[in-house]
């Protein structure tokens, strides 16, 4: 079943947030799952409640798509970072030394080469719109992907909308399969997305657009 966030739904969301994503190239951040949140899904509850799409099986949260119809509605990704980064603590913290030692490095290196670093910071009027989408391991395949996009679709075309953007991972090759599938295409270029590895290898930002068919 799809159906959207409810204040109730609180507590067993978080816990998704924790078990979503585990096993994909972009699963694992800088390990500490409270200041993720405060980037990745706070802000979705607190300002885009209404497009927050949640997909339960017997009774289990087991998916969720954090839409939001338009950019301005959130503070910036770089600003989120920087408030969570700041709240907790982060740097100090020894399980997420490592990424951010990493980051360093790979900033550093891109600057040398001339090479583009990805950002969180894409806007386009064309594509005001956004989401985020994660899955629990087991549900991977069993089309609740296909029903939470299907369901955030539906609603930006009711409401006119004229557009979305996503961002994965280039070596996230399932997930760029199913974005496809759905509708979207690469748009730009594939920029280093600094600290994150996949396998002991760097990865790189893709980001994909999409239009309503009656916009397209």
């Amino acid at each position: 079943m799809i159906r959207t966030y409810a204040p109730a739904d609180h507590a067993a969301l978080v816990d998704l947030f924790a078990r979503a994503g585990q096993d994909s190239p972009s699963g694992e951040l800088w390990r500490h799952l409270p200041s993720e949140r405060m980037v990745y899904l706070d802000p979705y509850i607190d300002r885009c409640p209404d497009t927050l799409f949640l997909a339960e099986v017997d009774g289990e949260l087991v998916g969720y798509l954090t839409g939001c119809p338009d950019g301005s509605l959130l503070p910036s990704e770089d600003d989120l970072l920087t408030q969570a980064i700041t709240r907790h603590r982060v740097m100090l913290k020894p399980r997420s030394i490592p990424f951010f030692a990493r980051s360093l490095v790979d900033l550093g290196a891109a600057k040398l080469r001339g090479r583009q670093v990805a950002s969180g910071e894409f806007v386009n009027p064309d594509f005001p719109g956004h989401l985020h989408i994660n899955l629990v391991p087991q549900a991977r395949g069993t089309g609740v992907a296909r029903q939470l996009m299907s369901a955030w679709q539906d609603w930006l075309a009711r409401e006119g909308i004229p557009g979305c953007y996503l961002q994965t991972l280039v070596e996230n090759t399932r997930a760029v399969r199913f974005f496809e599938r759905s509708g979207f295409v690469a748009h730009g270029s594939t920029p280093l997305v600094p600290g994150v590895r996949y396998e002991g290898r760097p990865v790189h930002q893709q980001t994909m657009v999409w239009r309503p068919p009656e916009a397209a």
